[in-house]
């Protein structure tokens, strides 16, 4: 499978798509022209008047002139010397994306690299060749200089790609490929480097992770409130229309339809002393919500990002080759932070939830820690400790990270956005949150079992049917580890959204 970019207009749903799928990625050819002409400006101006990048040195050795001579060996040296990356390689889906965005941004025709250059990232996309790129190194301003210097280094024939899921020297994995290293031409090195691309995907993958974790939290929420036999009247669509937040409206739409029709419900819809559930029961859309919005917020400022050209100096429409500053990180860093506090609120009141159904003074009638023959069975007690340890850590790594800065490059750059590390660590607390609601899931399953023979609604049947084909029903105590990696895998690999029918979970798109 092949996605077709168009600059400037790519849709999160394609990125999603390559992320998920590994799916390979080319510009559409209207884009060629664009990229000729930028490409020929800098060739003209390469052996003229100084140009920043092009005939110069980089960062504070901007005053330093390079000869017409020397250009390609500024290039090449400039990759080396960056390669500084330390850590982990990122996952190969994330690196793919980190190179289907710079393909982007290389798109838009102003960073002046040569079409050859483009078709090799598409012909590295295409037959499997993905850089090792380590996971630090970036403070997310001149761009994510040393982890797209490791992208650029396999391109040139030096650095490591994995390929045909083996790591090996990029200059094998091209071979094995069938490529050819390139020899790169003025301001080439500088334009692969420059960008905020592997921010971007980082901050994407995040984003994907948390808006289908989100989403399975709904699941679960509804199956908590039926098993405590909690009231679906708070999710009336009225209650939410006269507060008119589109998120809250969004998310109490779900819990409505999720929970409408269930005999549980009916079952004590008369006779209930209670006249109020819990917030984590009664104000799921107005917290839920609120993340969904955040995640909207932080979905649009991310789109934007992927299509922007992000590397300097650019070439303008009228020719003129200006520096700038669109490598600074910025947007990316608030809308990580953004994605950071939303993951955090959701397993938040999830776990809330958990701890409702495992206290029997909370969960109406259920047996407490959803044990049989509790006291000899501890049940889901310790489930319930894990899913408060995985809340806790997130809420450490929910500190922002755009608030930090260090100067760096001899003061050159002196104000940076710390957009890697902080869009990094939402593949963490997305884990974390996969975490949390698969254990909801366990729980919110085991307690819809306790209200047998009554039968919850029929679209929360199929996601129980599809939580008790990873985790059997407890009866007695057994190992837990298994069961709660299962429920977790259901969450973030989204088989327990896709339980339910199409339509009712809410979208990126407002």
């Amino acid at each position: 499978m092949t996605v077709t970019l168009h600059p400037g207009s790519v849709p999160l749903s394609d990125l999603e798509t390559i992320y998920r799928t590994g799916a390979a990625a080319r510009l559409d050819g209207a884009f060629r022209p664009g990229i000729e002409k930028a490409a020929a400006r800098i060739a003209e101006i390469a052996g003229g008047a100084p140009a920043y990048g092009v005939n110069t040195g980089f960062g504070k050795l901007a005053s330093v002139r390079i000869p017409a001579a020397d250009v390609e060996t500024l290039q090449r040296n400039l990759i080396l010397s960056h390669c500084c990356g330390v850590g982990a390689p990122l996952a190969p889906e994330i690196a793919r994306l980190v190179m289907a965005l710079k393909l982007i941004s290389l798109g838009r025709g102003a960073s002046g690299v040569r079409p050859q250059t483009v078709a090799l990232i598409e012909a590295m996309l295409e037959r499997g060749v993905t850089p090792a790129i380590p996971e630090k190194g970036s403070v997310g301003a001149s761009g994510d200089l040393a982890p797209l210097a490791h992208m650029t280094a396999v391109m040139i024939g030096e650095g490591e790609a994995w390929f045909a899921g083996e790591r090996m020297a990029g200059a094998a994995a091209l071979a094995k490929a069938g490529l050819t290293p390139i020899r790169l031409a003025a301001k080439e090195g500088l334009a692969l480097i420059n960008g905020t691309q592997v921010s971007t995907a980082l901050a994407l993958a995040g984003l994907f992770r948390a808006h289908r974790a989100a989403n399975a939290a709904l699941v679960t929420g509804a199956l908590s409130t039926d098993a405590a036999m909690g009231s679906s009247a708070p999710f009336h669509p009225e209650i939410h229309r006269l507060r008119g937040h589109r998120g809250q409206i969004d998310t109490a739409a779900a819990l409505w339809r999720l929970l409408d029709g269930s005999p549980i419900r009916e079952s004590h819809l008369d006779g209930d002393e209670r006249v109020q559930d819990p917030y984590c029961i009664r104000c799921q859309p107005q917290v839920d919500g609120a993340c969904l919005d955040v995640l909207r917020m932080a979905a649009a400022t991310l789109a934007t990002e992927a299509n922007a050209v992000t590397d300097n100096p650019l070439v303008l429409s009228d020719g003129s080759v200006v520096s700038g500053g669109n490598f600074h990180a910025e947007p990316v860093a608030f809308a990580a932070d953004q994605i950071a506090l939303a993951v955090c609120e959701i397993g938040a009141i999830a776990q809330r939830r958990v701890a409702l159904m495992v206290d029997p003074k909370l969960s109406y009638g259920l047996p407490p820690f959803l044990a049989k023959n509790a006291g000899l069975n501890s049940g889901l007690m310790i489930a319930e400790v894990t899913s408060a340890a995985l809340m806790s850590e997130n809420k450490q790594m929910a500190h922002p990270a755009s608030v930090d800065s260090t100067p760096t490059s001899a003061d050159q750059e002196d104000h940076v956005s710390m957009a890697c590390h902080g869009a990094r660590r939402l593949l963490a607390m997305t884990d974390n949150l996969a975490g949390i609601v698969g254990i909801e899931a366990v729980t919110a399953a085991q307690g819809i079992d306790f209200r047998a023979p009554l039968k919850t609604s029929a679209e929360l049947q199929r996601a129980h049917a599809a939580i008790r084909g990873a985790v059997p029903t407890l009866e007695t105590d057994r190992y837990m580890a298994g069961d709660l990696a299962a429920a977790a895998e259901l969450v973030s690999s989204g088989a327990l959204n896709a339980s339910v029918s199409e339509g009712i979970l809410p979208g990126l798109a407002a």
